[in-house]
């Protein structure tokens, strides 16, 4: 009866003590982040042990007793803020606060914040949450973890995402480099390569990579040429008062276990990454070698400095950081080659090897300065500076077989050596001017050049004569430019810039409390340059010799003065402009705090304007004109099933114009032979996407997602064989329309937590399923084959992760990674012509899907000093491209292997000190 009365006596007291309790919420928001929501902030009252940390936007409830009561805001490396209430009974009293950083905050808090905002998974799964639109992300932090080296590798941590082994290109759910689009803070950045209209992701080093995200779905503010997502690099931004180096060794495995590892001649004249060149290219005829040269030891480096610094300067806040790095790293691929012509073996080489040793050099400066509260400046400038030396030789082996090669056709030998230089600039200037509470207005503009240069190509085709007794070799000389060297340079100068005008509307109980509605609108401008200059210059040396394929310079030197032809043809010259220009308006809502969305709709005009002088082409001369005018909506709908839950939908049009290169008539020839041209007739094709997506956050850490999308390619463009029987590859709108169904499905858990909550094992995991379709015109339809899948598509992706952190004070993290992506068309095929359609036809070239695995383990020795350890490509798969190819005789197909290589295991140990 005690115990009862005693129990009793405690409900009324908890019960007159709650109902003498109010309730306090509202919203902490970060200063330093232009007033986005702070996650995990301390909000406590003092002298009690109420208290509790912010959600994910920056959200938090507290339940405090009635009267004058001191609340405490604090995050570390912030001001910490008290504020005097006074809470009624049963009353809610709204209280929000805004923190700004504390000046004399100790270093390392200051990186703690920075990190936590910017870089850390927790914070982009917060932006991606918030976001209307559907888009993913991978952090620097992140990237470190698993070891990613560049931006292009952190793109295939993404769902849906994957990159060629065989291009080197990225695709997004199956669609390559024309159907994604590539920014840097928002703008455009230009390609590297003339075969590519996207730059090269590995050239931007995760030294100046804060995030790498991924839109997938279309929003008005972006330019409208995308049709698989656009991929954005925001650039590293300072942190804290900082400077840090590291240095990395390592080895490419094939690489070091070749006998001779060797290298081009061309490389005497380069001297870290950076191409000298000593004579002009009809002097280097007989001044320059023609043989290759024994190369050092092929031993992986680099380094990297990177500092920061905050200060004040004419009574404004300056905040500069800036890096610097260099690196070199080897490879080595043996494997085979072969082509077919019309179902009848081209040539075939048993025998192919590949050296290639790269080189990076990066700058970088990002400059932030703080005019007030209001109004803030930015600039950044980045320049890459890649060298790739590449030595390509088939046929060494004297099995070599060339169908039309003269004087015979065994014993055929190719070398092919090419210095690659790609000097990049991008340079940006950016500003945010807070008008007022409710008006924001911000704006950028870029300045970008690329020097892309094959300053001295160099290919040899000869003969094997007797590999045994005699190992002669003499010049094959079917053509005027076997025995050739050849310069390529490529210029790429680009201005773009956007302005935009955010202008918050509605009404709010708070007036902390953001607003309902905000109408955006804006401008883009964007013109880019391209000229393009190539020139040939061949001896013919029919029935010369020479001692064997290692020493050609004997004869070659000798040049016109030993009887041979000097041949030289007009430069191969082109010039491309493209010029956008854009205006757009879009809306985003929220409704009861469940419904929120984005509506807009962008005028676009696109220009391209082309002119070229090629051999290839009759008459030399053409030209030709492309102007788009379109108006493309987009539809972004976000429903808030509770605040763990959501439902996504988004549908738009957008484009794909054709590039310069697959514009213009020019023909490349690559090392294997393979030969790609333009096609002056290519018009663009219009896309039309839709994607319905479901978003559980079980934790700050974790996500489950599953998506379905579909899309519809009118008039879609492919690399695909030429009709006839030449073997070349150009590109065509191949079909009337393309569709592509697919679904994604993706998890972040965490698996296992120690005793204090703190995660010690996560994995990610992500899968993507898809169904291409698309018909085929009269002319690319072969044996009865009138529908085919995309080029350059795999129809299932899978990318998965496991990492384990011991979270100690000297913090051990091991992760290992792998990824997989089906087979795909490299090419489609082509018949030679309509009435032979079923017998004589090229198949389509197939690559291979594989896996790679890699692992990475990294220890913190101390403060400030880490050490990691890297195993790239651990299973070392062969990379494969395969084609059905019939016997003419017997009418049997045969699935034949026309490229294989590995690329080899790297292991690397790097270091690295901040302080």
């Amino acid at each position: 009866m005690k115990k009862i009365l005693f129990i009793a006596f405690l409900s009324l007291c908890n019960l007159a003590f709650s109902q003498s309790k109010g309730t306090v919420n509202g919203t902490v928001t970060d200063k330093e982040m232009s007033g986005e929501a702070l996650p995990f902030a301390n909000v406590f009252i003092k002298g009690t042990s109420i208290g509790g940390t912010t959600d994910m936007d920056g959200k938090y409830t507290l339940s405090v007793p009635a009267g004058n009561q001191t609340i405490v805001f604090s995050f570390v490396g912030y001001q910490t803020i008290e504020k005097q209430i006074v809470i009624k009974e049963n009353e809610t009293l709204i209280v929000n606060q805004e923190l700004g950083a504390n000046e004399g905050v100790a270093l390392d808090e200051v990186k703690i914040n920075a990190t936590v905002s910017r870089e850390k998974e927790t914070a982009l799964l917060l932006e991606q949450r918030k976001a209307t639109v559907i888009k993913e992300s991978i952090g620097a932090q992140e990237l470190s973890k698993k070891g990613v080296s560049d931006a292009a590798a952190a793109t295939t941590k993404i769902s849906g995402v994957n990159k060629s082994e065989g291009s080197g290109d990225i695709y997004i759910r199956g669609l390559g480099d024309r159907y994604l689009s590539t920014t840097m803070n928002g703008l455009p950045i230009p390609s590297d390569d003339v075969s590519n209209k996207n730059v090269n992701l590995s050239l931007f080093n995760t030294n100046v990579i804060q995030n790498v995200g991924i839109s997938k779905t279309y929003a008005t503010s972006s330019y409208a040429d995308q049709a698989s997502g656009n991929v954005d690099i925001a650039s590293k931004e300072y942190t804290k008062d900082m400077f840090s180096i590291g240095i990395s060794g390592g080895v490419n495995t094939n690489a070091i276990e070749v006998d001779n590892f060797r290298r081009t001649t061309i490389s005497d004249d380069v001297t870290f990454g950076f191409h000298q060149k000593k004579f002009a290219l009809q002097n280097q005829m007989t001044l320059q070698g023609w043989d290759t040269k024994k190369g050092e030891t092929p031993i992986n480096y680099g380094i990297s400095l990177s500092g920061a610094k905050r200060f004040n300067l004419f009574n404004k806040e300056w905040k500069i950081l800036a890096s610097a790095s260099h690196s070199k790293s080897s490879e080595y691929r043996n494997g085979l080659f072969k082509a077919y012509r019309s179902n009848v073996l081209n040539n075939s080489f048993t025998d192919v090897e590949n050296f290639i040793a790269k080189t990076n050099s990066t700058g970088y400066i990002r400059v932030d300065l703080k005019l007030n509260d209001n109004n803030k400046l930015k600039y950044n400038t980045l320049f890459v500076n890649k060298g790739e030396d590449g030595l390509y030789e088939q046929g060494r082996n004297g099995e070599g077989y060339v169908f039309d090669q003269d004087p015979q056709e065994d014993g055929a030998f190719v070398r092919d050596q090419n210095f690659k230089q790609t000097t990049m600039f991008v340079n940006q200037l950016m500003g945010e001017h807070k008008w007022n509470k409710n008006n924001e207005l911000n704006w950028a503009a870029g300045y970008n050049f690329v020097l892309a240069e094959e300053p001295n190509r160099i290919r040899n085709e000869v003969n094997i004569l007797d590999i045994n007794s005699s190992p002669l070799i003499q010049f094959a000389h079917v053509g005027d430019y076997q025995q050739r060297k050849s310069s390529q340079k490529i210029e790429d100068t680009e201005y773009n810039a956007f302005i935009e005008n955010h202008w918050s509307l509605g009404n709010v109980a708070d007036e902390y409390e953001e607003k309902p509605y905000k109408l955006n609108y804006g401008l883009n401008f964007r013109k880019k340059e391209r000229s393009f200059n190539s020139l040939f210059i061949g001896f013919r040396a029919k029935d010369f010799t020479a001692p064997s394929v290692d020493q050609i310079s004997e004869t070659l030197q000798q040049g016109t003065n030993a009887g041979l032809i000097l041949r030289e043809q007009q430069p191969d010259l082109y010039q491309g402009e493209l010029l956008v220009l854009a205006a757009y308006t879009n809306f985003d809502f929220k409704f009861d705090n469940k419904l929120s969305g984005n509506i807009g709709l962008r005028f676009e005009r696109d220009e391209i304007d082309m002119a070229w002088n090629v051999a290839n082409r009759p008459g030399r001369f053409g030209s030709t004109n492309r102007v788009y005018e379109s108006l493309y909506p987009s539809v972004n709908l976000k429903y808030e099933l509770n605040d763990r839950n959501f439902i996504r939908f988004a549908s738009s049009v957008t484009q794909t114009l054709p590039e310069f290169k697959e514009l213009s008539p020019f023909e490349y020839v690559s090392p294997t032979g393979r030969v790609i041209g333009g096609n002056e007739d290519l018009e663009k094709s219009d896309v039309y996407n839709v994607d319905l997506k479901w978003e559980f956050f079980p934790s700050r850490s974790q996500l489950v997602s599953a998506t379905a999308f579909y899309k519809q390619i009118n008039n879609p463009i492919n690399l695909t064989q030429d009709q006839g029987s030449s073997g070349y590859f150009k590109f065509f709108n191949t079909g009337e329309q393309a569709d592509i169904i697919g679904f994604e499905v993706e998890g972040k858990l965490d698996l296992l937590k120690n005793e204090d909550e703190e995660t010690v094992l996560n994995a990610t995991a992500n899968l993507t399923k898809m169904w291409f379709n698309q018909d085929l015109s009269p002319r690319y339809q072969f044996k009865g084959k009138s529908e085919s899948e995309l080029q350059g598509a795999s129809d299932f992706i899978v990318n998965g992760s496991l990492s384990y952190s011991n979270n100690k004070e000297n913090e051990f993290i091991a992760t290992l990674t792998g990824n997989y992506a089906s087979d795909k068309i490299y090419a489609l095929g082509a018949p030679e012509d309509f009435d032979n359609s079923a017998t004589l036809y090229n198949d389509e070239i197939i690559e291979k899907g594989f896996v790679t695995l890699d692992l990475v383990l990294s220890k913190q020795i101390f403060k400030g000093f880490t050490a990691k350890l890297v195993g790239k490509n651990l299973l070392d798969p062969k990379i494969e491209q395969t084609q059905l190819v019939r016997d003419l005789n017997t009418l049997i197909e045969t699935n034949e292997t026309v490229l294989s290589y590995k690329k080899g295991r790297q292991v690397s140990l790097s270091l690295n000190y901040t302080f």
